[in-house]
């Protein structure tokens, strides 16, 4: 059985109803005289509550609600949580379904056109899956040559009357539910060419990225609520497009205009990019959730997410948008333990390794004396700054710190208290939210000019960007 998820991840399913008139999906049961069963919906590999209701003693649970159901495949969930069945909703929403759990390959499904072909296709792939899985098992304890080849032309007999009752039902039904999903779960094509060069081994990668998609269309919402469509968005975004922000960036907004006709597709691609890029994987991405912000949430595009949601998104926003990979580092002024302001900006260096931290942090008891030992042994002799910025309010610590840990070729600093209150009556921004100090230590490099390398980095990063960078400048 799928996974049954009872809670939502708010950011992605809000408001995923669609228009107003009403569903009533009626289930009549004789296995069961009480209980709770749920009507579901298919997210990727789970199963998402839409409904719940009581199964009275003659057997029948009915779920209602004023809002169209978004077409999809469903899922009721028996009580017990131990038995699901699946069955299609489109536009026709009054459906009546008659299942006994003990011969649920017998389930009846009414007021629902789509649900004939589905339960047609359903059956013979019963049969169809049979077959080619004893062919496979044959195949594989087969003792002879004649044997083997044997299964295997029955294997691909099989197979093939498989793939040509599902163009069966594409060509005769074009329109229906069953075609769309049939088309969607297709993988696209794998290229013929024989990759002898690097351009040829380009050549067919573009050519697979090219037909992803072959079969899909962003303008039918129908696919939203299926077990395949999120797997296959995730896989072509973390694994088929190249991780640089921009070709995402230019992917996103052509699939988000081609969506726009489809309201639940348009906020289901929005939601689903939004939640993947506002923590990105890979260091600088946060460059996307900044696009989507700027181009969408803060253009009122997204009127189903509510107050609270939107004030995570929007503080978010704040906290990435100044510290982007590329872009100049806000210049903060911060003071040394002898009282004189030092402006990250005056710091002259090729390049200038910013580091936040605590000196009673227990992470930075371990990061900060490899940083410096790092900064001693190499980085110093490549012109190489170190300002190291105390995030909290420990300065008798902090001062204690750098001298037991000689530290003092670092440029040390920290933000006064009267400093911090000037900044919150100027309602000027923190060099927490400047640089996204969420956690310490929080690392930074930049270029002579300041401009933000890489963030959040470790040593080991933070080392290998360095030598990279340092030796590419000799060569």
């Amino acid at each position: 059985m799928k996974k049954v998820l009872f809670t939502f991840f708010i950011a992605v399913v809000a408001g995923m109803s669609a228009s107003a008139q009403g569903y009533k999906v009626t289930l009549i049961t004789p296995s069961y005289s009480s209980g709770i069963a749920y009507l579901t919906y298919h997210w990727g590999k789970n199963l998402n509550i839409q409904d719940s209701t009581a199964v009275s003693s003659d057997g029948k649970a009915v779920f209602k609600g004023e809002k169209n159901l978004v077409p999809g495949i469903y899922a009721i969930v028996f009580p017990g949580k131990n038995l699901t069945a699946d069955f299609f909703v489109d536009k026709e929403q009054d459906i009546t379904i008659k299942a006994d759990t003990t011969k649920l390959e017998e389930m009846v499904v009414t007021g629902s056109k789509e649900n004939v072909l589905f339960q047609q296709y359903q059956k013979f792939i019963a049969v169809k899956g049979s077959q080619m899985q004893k062919a496979k098992m044959d195949y594989n304890t087969a003792k002879t040559k004649q044997d083997s080849t044997m299964y295997e032309d029955l294997y691909n007999k099989y197979n093939k009357e498989l793939n040509d009752y599902r163009d069966k039902i594409t060509s005769e039904h074009p329109e229906s539910m069953m075609a769309a999903l049939l088309k969607a779960m297709k993988e696209p094509p794998y290229p013929t060419k024989k990759a002898v060069t690097h351009q040829d081994s380009l050549d067919n990668y573009y050519y697979y990225k090219s037909h992803y998609w072959d079969g899909i269309t962003f303008m039918d919402e129908r696919i939203i609520r299926t077990p395949f469509f999120l797997p296959k968005l995730e896989r072509y975004y973390r694994e088929v497009m190249p991780q640089d922000p921009d070709s995402i960036i230019k992917d996103l907004d052509y699939k988000l205009l081609l969506a726009r006709s489809a309201p639940e597709m348009y906020k289901f691609l929005l939601n689903w990019s939004t939640d993947e890029y506002i923590n990105p994987k890979y260091m600088g991405q946060d460059k996307i959730f900044v696009h989507l912000f700027d181009k969408y949430h803060n253009q009122g595009l997204t009127p189903w997410l509510n107050e609270k949601q939107n004030e995570a998104i929007k503080k978010r926003y704040y906290m990435v948008v100044m510290n982007l990979v590329g872009e100049p580092a806000a210049n903060i002024d911060l003071v040394d333990s002898t009282g004189k302001t030092t402006s990250l900006y005056d710091v002259k260096a090729d390049y200038t390794v910013v580091v936040f931290w605590d000196p009673t942090c227990g992470h930075c008891k371990q990061e900060v004396p490899k940083l410096d030992s790092a900064f001693k042994a190499s980085w110093k002799a490549k012109n190489v700054k170190m300002y190291g910025v105390l995030t909290e309010d420990q300065k008798p610590a902090w001062v204690n710190y750098i001298k037991e840990h000689k530290m003092g070729d670092w440029i040390n600093v920290y933000q006064t208290k009267e400093m911090e209150k000037a900044d919150e009556a100027a309602q000027r921004a923190s060099f927490r939210q400047l640089f996204d100090v969420t956690m310490t230590p929080t690392i930074f490099l930049l270029d002579k000019d300041k401009k933000i390398i890489g963030k959040k980095l470790n040593l080991e990063q933070l080392n290998d960007i360095i030598n990279m960078k340092t030796a590419k400048g000799k060569s």
